[in-house]
């Protein structure tokens, strides 16, 4: 059994519909240049492995689906191939469809930051759309969000079991880490996304406190 990522253009889907919709009207069409390269790309890298190292399930990726490209991989390769992916592709204006868990991950209006995903691993970057649905969507057993500029530089969350999100963020050291809890997951990805685009008032966003290591 494959984990399956797909690549798409930025901009031409919103919504899973949309998402399988421009997959469909892409089938058997040429590829195009920028796929083609990242396929080469993929094919290459992968051939100098050894096959037990394999991090794609199949031979070779590429072929007639247009501005697309499949890309299936063993479980143990998710977080690998994802990066490599986002590596590949990132630059070259192409989102990253995870057709399991219903998420494209669009980088129109990214903003370049480490997040931390509980259920799903690291992202080179976080939009204002995937800040609300990760937030919303935090769920056991890791229920958790991270999104870092430095090592003294971080906004987190985690969703409680029984419903309140707990939030803090750290501004450069320990003496400057404050927290708070809020039941609404809109507002805490409000104050994530702000915290992550330089917003001037996040300080002054919730009641925050100082927290006491």
């Amino acid at each position: 059994m494959s984990y399956d990522h797909i690549l798409l253009p930025s901009g031409v889907a919103s919504s899973v519909d949309e998402v399988d919709a421009y997959l469909a009207a892409q089938e058997g069409l040429p590829e195009s240049e920028a796929i083609a390269e990242i396929a080469i790309e993929l094919n290459a890298r992968n051939s100098e492995l050894p096959v037990d190292d394999s991090f794609l399930s199949v031979e070779s990726v590429g072929g007639p689906s247009g501005d697309t490209l499949y890309v299936p991989s063993p479980y143990d390769a998710i977080g690998f191939v994802r990066n490599l992916l986002f590596d590949l592709a990132t630059p070259r204006g192409y989102a990253v469809y995870d057709p399991q868990l219903s998420w494209l991950i669009d980088p129109a209006g990214y903003v370049p930051v480490a997040v931390t995903h509980g259920g799903a691993g690291e992202f080179p970057y976080l939009t204002e759309e995937l800040a609300y649905r990760w937030v919303a969507g935090l769920a056991d057993p890791n229920p958790y969000l991270i999104v870092e500029r430095g090592d003294q530089s971080y906004v987190q969350t985690y969703r409680d079991p029984d419903g309140p999100y707990t939030l803090e963020y750290r501004d450069g050291s320990p003496e400057r880490h404050f927290g708070t809890t809020i039941d609404d997951p809109a507002q805490v990805a409000r104050i994530i996304w702000e915290w992550t685009t330089g917003k001037s008032d996040v300080a002054d966003a919730a009641g925050w406190t100082r927290v006491e290591f």
